[in-house]
């Protein structure tokens, strides 16, 4: 028997060009991870404060996914694109007059902006890519597609690592606080500056991708099934949704994926410090590790999602990053921050693999299901809040018990799914 096509035809150059749509996002998101570090020193705050970065950040995606699957059910899932990727470069060019106020509040309101706008585009083409082909194959095909968002998660954090954390003065908070005001004031200019910088010139990338989008036809047959012609029931809609336990499931095991994701990143320059000393710009290259490991092993699960079933790795995966976050918690040192850089292997296939598998077979409530994955992603905004305090409380190394917890439900969602007869895509 012929195998079903990857893509349909025609598909191949859209399908490409969506793929720099992931690195895109991959590129704000892991810019913005340390960002919790460089605040909290550069206003002498507490992690937990600072840890409202991630709250802004990850809120947003919470509060734009449902507008944008109206948008997608409305129009066209390239409209959403277009909408999320406009409302994005908005967002990083509000960085520049951000970095004149210099208040943390108007980063907050750039960086909430930026995520929804990437959050409508998540909501867009994640399942823009899933229609491009059969159903058949439709998760390992988001994998691939997925696998290019850590060639962007290496950028932002080789970015963070090279323009703005070498750019912070080294000066703690009680130096700080010994400061005359105008020399506080040039020393903070200078470090928001170097915050500025990248995210303005990620606003230009953005705007040469939405050009590209909106001179290129992207039809897919499945988007063209009459979908805008029949009326539309939302309570239908997420009546059937919920009923689904196999989708319900899936988007509490999207919002632990994504907490343990974000906690994971957004702490290991602080776990580094805290287990082998030296400075934020040092550390910061341990989290660059982490995003080189991410990169690879999301090519190689690609690959042996063609002879394993998804939801067997996914269950594999996710207890082993509950076992290595045990022994970071527990074992604090070089071992220890190597366990924490290897976790990212763990975190590589996960949040594709809940989505295709959650997504499969609902049909006409596709864009509003995906919109409740995108949604799941508040995990990121709430659980670094939690590993916050634990931090501030108990110090780093301890934290990562939080992350190992997160990893838990989504084992236990790989295990459900494997009892089932379904193939989860």
């Amino acid at each position: 028997m012929t195998p079903p096509p990857f893509v349909h035809p025609g598909m191949r150059l859209p399908f490409a060009l969506l793929v720099t749509c992931f690195a895109a996002w991959g590129i704000a998101a892991n810019m913005t991870d340390p960002l919790v570090q460089v605040f909290s020193r550069i206003f002498s705050m507490t992690t937990l404060q600072a840890s409202f970065v991630q709250f802004a950040y990850y809120g947003a995606y919470f509060l734009l996914a449902l507008p944008a699957a109206f948008i997608n059910r409305r129009w066209s899932y390239r409209t959403g694109m277009l909408t999320g990727l406009g409302c994005a470069i908005l967002g990083a060019f509000m960085f520049y007059p951000a970095a004149q106020a210099m208040t943390f509040g108007f980063f907050l309101m750039a960086l909430f902006l930026l995520a929804g706008g990437l959050s409508i585009l998540e909501t867009s083409a994640n399942p823009f890519v899933m229609a491009m082909g059969p159903e058949a194959n439709s998760t390992r095909r988001l994998n691939l597609a997925q696998a290019f968002n850590p060639v962007g998660t290496n950028i932002g954090v080789f970015l963070a690592a090279t323009l703005i954390l070498p750019q912070l003065n080294t000066a703690s908070a009680t130096d700080r606080a010994a400061m005359a005001p105008e020399t506080l004031r040039a020393v903070q200019q200078a470090e928001l500056q170097a915050v500025m910088t990248p995210y303005v010139g990620f606003a230009f990338v953005l705007l040469a991708i939405w050009v590209a989008i909106a001179m290129m036809r992207m039809p897919t047959p499945r988007e063209q099934v009459g979908d805008r012609a029949r009326p539309l029931d939302f309570t239908g809609t997420l009546r059937r949704l919920l009923s689904n336990r196999h989708y319900v499931f899936g988007v509490l095991a999207q919002f632990f994926n994504v907490a343990a994701q974000t906690c994971v990143w957004t702490f290991t320059i602080q776990y580094v410090l805290a287990a082998l000393g030296g400075t934020e710009a040092q550390a910061g290259w341990y989290l660059q590790a982490s995003l080189i490991v991410f990169l690879i092993a999301r090519f190689v699960m690609v690959g042996v999602m063609g002879v394993i079933r998804p939801a067997l790795l996914l269950a594999v995966m996710a207890l082993a990053g509950t076992g290595l976050c045990v022994f970071a918690a527990t074992g604090p040192g070089v071992a220890g921050v190597w366990a924490v850089v290897a976790l990212s292997a763990c975190l590589s296939l996960m949040f594709p693999t809940i989505y295709g598998i959650a997504l499969h077979g609902l049909g006409d409530d596709t864009k509003f299901g995906a919109a409740g994955l995108v949604m799941a992603i508040l995990g990121g905004a709430l659980m670094p809040l939690v590993q916050g305090a634990v931090l501030d409380a108990q110090g780093a190394v301890l934290s990562y018990i939080v992350p190992g917890l997160c990893f838990l439900v989504v084992a236990t969602y790989g295990a459900f799914d494997l009892r089932t007869a379904r193939q989860g895509g």
